[in-house]
C-alpha cells in the first residue's frame, strides 16, 4: 500500500477529528484531483522542504470531489482544496467558501492562472489527447486517428473508451469542449455518433489511457499527459492531439474560511510556486503557470508540443461552469450508460 492509500483510508477518521474542530499542529487536510502518483511525487517534495507539516490527502475523481465538497458544506473537514479543474471551482457555492490568499510569488504567473480577487490560482492544467496503441492498429488494420471527427469512423467501432462526464473532469472537459466547438446542437449530435463507437465511459480521467496502454482497446480518450507517461514507461501509444484543437482545463487551489491550521495551509500554498515545484511540474504536468516550469527533453520526444498553446482551443470557462449541471444532466440522459 502506497503511502498516499494509507492517508487517503485513515482520511474519514481524522476528518472526524478536523470537523470537531480539533487539529494537530503542522497538520493540515487537502482533497484533490490530481493524479494519485503526482500527489504523493509532490508531496514527498514538499516534506523535505517543510518535514515539521504533515499534509493528508483524500483524492477523488472531480465530480465526486465536488460533490463531497458540496455535501459537506455546513462542516468542512479539509483545510485547502488542491488541483481540481477550475470550471467545477468557479461555482458560486464553493467560491464562498474560499478565504482570499495570495501564495508567495503570484505576481509572476499570467492573469488567466489567478482569481483577480485571491480566492483561488492555478500551478497547473491539463488538454485532451487520445492514446492510441499502435500495435492494436497494426493488429486490427485501422488507421491512425487524427481528429475527433476521424473517431466517427465505424472502423473503431468497440474500440474507444472515454471519460464519463458526470465522474470525471476530464470527461466533462471533452464533452463541453466539443459542444463550444460544434455548437450544441451539432455537438450533442456528434456525441451520440461517436457513442456508436464507444466500448465504455470509465469514472476516471487517465484510465482510458491505461486500457489502450495494456491492449484493452486501441484508443483511449484521456488527456495529453496520460499518454505522456504510458509512451515513457515503454507502452506501443503514440499521443495524438485533435486536429480541431484541444479542449483545456487549469487545476486550481483554495484556502477553506473554515481551515483549522491557515498557517501550514499557506505555507503548503507557498511552496506550489516555488521553483522547486516548478521542475516538478515541468516533469509531471503538461502545462503549468509557475516560473521555470519546463518540459523535459523525453517528454518532448513522447509527442507533447514545445509550445502547447499551438495546440489548445480557446475555451470559454464561465460558459463551462454555468451550464455544467444542465450539460451533466444531458449527458446522462442523452449518452450515459
Amino acid at each position: 500500500m502506497t503511502k498516499l492509500n494509507v492517508l487517503t483510508k485513515v482520511l474519514c477518521a481524522a476528518a472526524l477529528l478536523l470537523g470537531s474542530g480539533f487539529a494537530r499542529a503542522g497538520d493540515i487536510t487537502a482533497y484533490t484531483a490530481l493524479e494519485e502518483d503526482d500527489v504523493k511525487v509532490y508531496l514527498d517534495a514538499f516534506a523535505k522542504a517543510k518535514p515539521g507539516i504533515k499534509v493528508n490527502v483524500l483524492r477523488l475523481s472531480t465530480g465526486d470531489l465536488i460533490a463531497r465538497i458540496l455535501a459537506e458544506k455546513a462542516n468542512p473537514r479539509h483545510d485547502v482544496i488542491w488541483g481540481v479543474a477550475l470550471t467545477q471551482m468557479v461555482d458560486p457555492r464553493i467560491l464562498e467558501m474560499a478565504e482570499p490568499y495570495k501564495p508567495a510569488g503570484i505576481d509572476q504567473m499570467k492573469q488567466q492562472f489567478k482569481d483577480p480577487a485571491g480566492r483561488w490560482f492555478a500551478t497547473t492544467g491539463y488538454f485532451a489527447g487520445f492514446c492510441v496503441n499502435t500495435e492494436v492498429l497494426k493488429k486490427n488494420n485501422l488507421p491512425m486517428p487524427a481528429s475527433w471527427q476521424d473517431l466517427l469512423n465505424p472502423v473503431y467501432k468497440g474500440q474507444i473508451v472515454m471519460p464519463n462526464a458526470a465522474s470525471s473532469g476530464t470527461g466533462y472537459l471533452q464533452v463541453v469542449s466539443i459542444l463550444q466547438m460544434k455548437g450544441e446542437e451539432k455537438g450533442w449530435q456528434f456525441l451520440k455518433d461517436l457513442d456508436k463507437n464507444m466500448a465504455q465511459y470509465i469514472k476516471s480521467g487517465s484510465r482510458p489511457c491505461k486500457m489502450a496502454a495494456t491492449g484493452e482497446f486501441a484508443i483511449g480518450v484521456s488527456f495529453a499527459f496520460s499518454g505522456v507517461k504510458q509512451i515513457m514507461e515503454g507502452y506501443p501509444i503514440k499521443l495524438v492531439i485533435p486536429s480541431e484543437g484541444a479542449g483545456y482545463e487549469v487545476e486550481v487551489s483554495m484556502l477553506m474560511k473554515t481551515a483549522k491550521n491557515k498557517p501550514d495551509s499557506k505555507t503548503f500554498f507557498d511552496w506550489l510556486l516555488t521553483l522547486d515545484a516548478a521542475k516538478l511540474y515541468g516533469e509531471r504536468a503538461e502545462m503549468s503557470s509557475v516560473p521555470g516550469a519546463k518540459a523535459t527533453e523525453a517528454i518532448l520526444k513522447a509527442g507533447l508540443p514545445a509550445d502547447v498553446s499551438t495546440v489548445l482551443y480557446k475555451m470559454d470557462f464561465d460558459a463551462s461552469s454555468k451550464n455544467k449541471d444542465r450539460i451533466i444532466a444531458e449527458w446522462k440522459q442523452k449518452i450515459e450508460r
